[in-house]
């Protein structure tokens, strides 16, 4: 048993988006975008920008592989020029981890240009890339991401905007998605008809911005106007705003782990603030599983705020019982387990002295294959904890997800093959409890919420 990120969920991705007046230079500003998004995605980053008043098919881009600070230094963002311009970090859902799959997609075809950046995954993907295929069509990626692109090239001469050519081939998508799509004269943003990933608005001076959450707004100093509605497609030009409903149905299924894990602590999403969610997450728990113990704490950094929830509703206090190395990167991966063994001890060490004697609440947002949370409940024994209670701000994981979060399939989720006591006593716990569905809503009010991976009833 050792401490692995490989076994917590993926974030997904994100993406931004900015137009400003012309004269301006936007480079800087997508990669603070990008920077505040980081969270969403660690493997690939890239940026384009054009110049509204220059040459329509002029986009420039970079992108790689590596985190946003790794990938643009100064000389690279002095060289993108334009003030319009799009970004995107990257996880990977479909496509494997390669520079070729990295976002922004930057697409040149008879009508002109168009950069795109996606959040999400198709459930038809496969199906419309087909399509494309018998009409000699050849791909580069291996990305839904440009399967979108592709059909928006396609429908883009039958139209009289690109706009009209997005509508038209958004209405074909059936899954989750963000889109951020970028014309050499237009901003174009897009939220899937049931608001399963998230698009924002703000706005800087005279500059829109558009991004998957609000904190990436305060990061370019915006001020957030408001979420993009479901089914929302947003124009913005030089001279106005333009918003179009006509994907827009009854039904929402809000993803609810943007709320429970992946969406930053400091962002408001579809009008709720994710820490207090978080807090009434860990209240929900400790109304649902109390226990008698000394201290409640939660693990870095994923249980901490739902811990601060179930310790001001039980009265238990908190207190931190690990230290988190922050300065242990993301690419510290030894290949052997005996290594990662030993190396979990560079980024996470137990404070004996707070729990040695002590019976532990111990928070996490999410139980996947069951090997991070052993670990960790092992390390508080060996330090002297003398009981460990395991509660999870998440119902058990049964099902795997098909709109873009890293769900594994069903035989790698712990739960979907043990009862909850099997799971208890196959990670050391003196007890387990998890959030119960029913108490979902007390996370996020009345917000409709895709619970799929936990129930299996999926929204399309």
């Amino acid at each position: 048993m050792f401490y692995n990120n490989d076994d917590k969920l993926k974030e997904e991705c994100g993406v931004f988006g900015i137009r400003s007046p012309e004269g301006e230079n936007v480079a800087r500003s997508v990669y603070y975008g990008l920077i505040a998004l980081q969270h969403r995605g660690q493997e690939a980053c890239g940026i384009a920008v054009t110049d509204t008043g220059g040459v329509r098919e002029n986009i420039n881009w970079h992108k790689d592989m590596g985190q946003v600070a790794e990938v643009f230094k100064e000389e690279t963002l002095n060289n993108l020029k334009g003030n319009m311009g799009i970004g995107h970090v990257r996880y990977s859902t479909q496509g494997s981890s390669t520079a070729e799959n990295a976002q922004p997609l930057v697409l040149r075809y008879l009508k002109g240009t168009l950069s795109l950046a996606h959040n999400g995954n198709l459930i038809n993907a496969a199906e419309l890339k087909e399509e494309l295929q018998r009409e000699g069509v050849i791909f580069h990626t291996e990305t839904d991401s440009e399967v979108i692109a592709c059909l928006i090239a396609r429908e883009r001469p039958f139209t009289s905007c690109v706009e009209d050519a997005i509508l038209r081939t958004a209405r074909r998508l059936k899954g989750g998605y963000a889109l951020v799509v970028m014309s050499p004269r237009k901003l174009v943003g897009v939220r899937d008809p049931l608001g399963l990933k998230p698009l924002c608005l703000g706005k800087r001076g005279e500059s829109f911005v558009l991004a998957s959450e609000s904190c990436a707004l305060k990061a370019v100093g915006a001020e957030f106007i408001r979420d993009i509605e479901p089914g929302e497609m947003i124009t913005l030009t030089e001279k106005e705003m333009m918003s179009d409903y006509r994907l827009s149905g009854e039904k929402r299924a809000h993803c609810v782990f943007e709320y429970i894990y992946f969406a930053r602590l400091d962002s408001r999403m579809d009008g709720i603030s994710i820490y207090d969610a978080r807090i009434k997450a860990g209240k929900a728990l400790a109304a649902a599983w109390p226990v008698e113990a000394d201290l409640v704490s939660g693990v870095p950094d994923s249980g901490i705020t739902a811990a601060i929830g179930y310790s001001k509703e039980s009265g238990i206090p908190f207190q931190p019982v690990f230290y988190k190395n922050s300065y242990v990167g993301r690419t510290f991966i030894k290949p052997t387990q005996k290594e990662r063994e030993d190396a979990v001890h560079l980024k996470l060490n137990v404070l004996e002295d707070v729990v040695k004697g002590k019976n532990i609440v111990l928070i996490d947002d999410s139980i996947v294959r069951g090997t991070t949370i052993a670990g960790l409940v092992k390390m508080l024994k060996q330090a002297g904890a003398r009981k460990v209670h395991i509660r999870i701000s998440s119902p058990p994981f049964l099902y795997p997800c098909y709109y873009g979060t890293d769900v594994p399939s069903r035989n790698q989720l712990i739960a979907s093959s043990h009862t909850e006591e099997e799971i208890c006593r196959q990670i050391g716990a003196d007890s387990l409890g998890y959030m119960k569905i029913e108490d979902l809503d007390r996370m996020t009010g009345k917000l409709p919420l895709c619970r799929a991976c936990f129930d299996g009833c999926y929204p399309v």
